[in-house]
């Protein structure tokens, strides 16, 4: 946590300091209607590529859409509660997790919590049939922006090797490269590309087990931010590089915005500087750079766009509001390591290792009072807690409304963290003990001590959240339980 704020410190410094650099005045950025558009994004942001609806078929088109349109019927979508420089903020975007079983998607310090799509060897029961149809329309759209991920990375390895070899043709003879069905070339950060290597890792950096589901509607959302930097209009996402993605994974974007929009009459069309701001636009930056111009590429109903390769750290990227309702599917490789049911389980084993309990009394003993394996015991104690209970009690339960899959799990969690809490206290009791030699006190006490102190901060902290009035929205809905850890 401590790690994370730092970030956010450093974060917040070079805004600032972009801020006082620009003063008063915006940076330049192009749209499609200026005539060096092509050429910049050829140039700087070559590794964005935008797939048109017209690329797709019309029968995915169809599905996706009315899997999305089901999601918002059956009131799926959900503002979720994240931390912010120490506060607690309601995103203005709702959504949905929806990916592998037992995956889970942390950014901005909350956890989310995926709702299973039909996978093989796992049983899944949803709320109904259209919740059933949308997660398995959305896992056949995963399926398909894999298939196209390493096809454009491909592409990606190949143009650049024709680069290499004739260096001579020029940008002129060349068809524009951001579009997924032109052959193109690709000019920066060549360093992707190394003769003899043909991407052995397209598999792991395409493998997408997660997909963030968003829902705006620009006329509820009356709390939309301007973008501070090139003067585009309202944001529905600010600037961000993508959180918790396994490193130089490609992200991929289905974008669908529908109903008719409420355009606002103009006096003259000529007025309109910049891009237009009845339409969604993906806005794009080189990361604190100054100097090279932004980027606001137009988004219709149906176009999915690619961030390639290491994009995401290099870049940032925006959502720009248009005026209609907009669903957005973006599928992305999370980095996984630390973040699903199995990772969790395998720890509560290692925790639990060190119990036993008496088969005629059922009193939980300790095998080992060793101060390194309490202090493992502890560590793990608190992960289960705050990084796993309290984030899913506090508003993952919410995903009830769409399948009840995580229920059981995180019951079965619940009763590891009670063991764990037994063995806290079976410790304290050793360490308090008249015969406990006083070396041996101060060992126990010197590796318990720090856990002890950051999980009664935490709790804190999160008694804290529960009862604030953001908190109070979550948590308080007649179909939420209060687990044991709440109460």
């Amino acid at each position: 946590m401590k790690r994370n704020g730092s970030r956010e410190k450093e974060k917040e410094a070079k805004k600032q300091r972009l801020l006082e650099q620009l003063g008063d005045r915006w940076l330049p950025y192009l749209t499609s209607h200026d005539t060096d558009f092509h050429q910049l994004w050829r140039t700087k942001y070559s590794k964005f590529i935008l797939k048109e609806a017209s690329e797709v078929s019309e029968e995915l088109h169809q599905e996706i859409q009315q899997a999305f349109v089901n999601l918002l019927e059956h009131g799926c979508f959900f503002q979720d509660l994240v931390r912010i420089k120490g506060k607690d903020v309601l995103t203005p975007v709702s959504r949905i997790l929806i990916g592998n079983p037992g995956y889970t998607y942390k950014y901005l310090n909350t956890r989310l919590f995926a709702i299973p799509w039909p996978t093989e060897g796992h049983e899944i029961q949803y709320i109904n049939e259209k919740i059933s149809a949308a997660c398995e329309a959305l896992n056949k759209l995963n399926s398909y922006f894999h298939d196209e991920a390493i096809v454009a990375l491909q592409k990606y390895n190949n143009l650049q090797a024709k680069k290499l070899e004739s260096p001579s043709v020029s940008d002129t003879e060349q068809d524009f490269p951001g579009l997924m069905k032109k052959e193109y070339i690709l000019e920066d950060q060549r360093s992707f590309h190394s003769h003899g290597t043909q991407c052995a890792n397209l598999e792991s950096r395409t493998s997408y087990n997660v997909t963030l589901i968003n829902y705006m509607d620009p006329p509820k959302m009356f709390y939309l931010k301007q973008e501070p930097y090139f003067g585009m209009g309202k944001m529905a996402v600010s600037w961000h590089h993508d959180e918790n993605l396994v490193e130089r994974s490609t992200v991929a974007v289905y974008n669908y915005s529908y109903k008719d929009p409420l355009v606002p009459k103009m006096k003259d069309k000529e007025d309109l500087k910049g891009r237009d701001p009845a339409i969604w636009h993906i806005g794009l930056k080189i990361a604190w750079d100054i100097k090279t111009p932004g980027l606001a590429v137009p988004l219709y109903p149906g176009d999915s766009y690619f961030m390639l390769d290491d994009l995401n750290m290099t870049h940032q990227h925006c959502v720009l509001s248009g005026l209609q309702p907009r669903f957005s599917s973006t599928h992305r490789v999370a980095e996984s390591s630390t973040g699903t049911l199995e990772y969790i389980f395998a720890r509560c084993q290692v925790a639990l290792q060190n119990s036993e309990k008496k088969t005629d009394s059922g009193i939980i003993i300790l095998k080992s009072l060793e101060g390194t394996l309490i202090e493992q015991v502890e560590k793990i104690h608190n992960e289960v807690e705050f990084e796993w209970l309290r984030q899913f009690w506090f508003q993952g339960n919410r995903y009830r409304k769409c399948s009840n899959w995580w229920h059981q799990p995180m019951m079965k969690l619940e009763d590891f963290w009670k063991e764990m809490e037994v063995m806290t206290h079976v410790v304290l009791c050793e360490a308090r003990k008249v015969e406990c030699p006083v070396e041996k006190r101060h060992e126990i006490i010197n590796y318990i001590l720090p856990s002890l102190t950051e999980r009664q901060e935490l709790r804190k902290e999160w008694i804290a959240r529960c009862q604030s009035h953001l908190g109070q929205g979550l948590t308080s809905r007649p179909e939420t339980r209060v687990p044991s850890i709440l109460e």
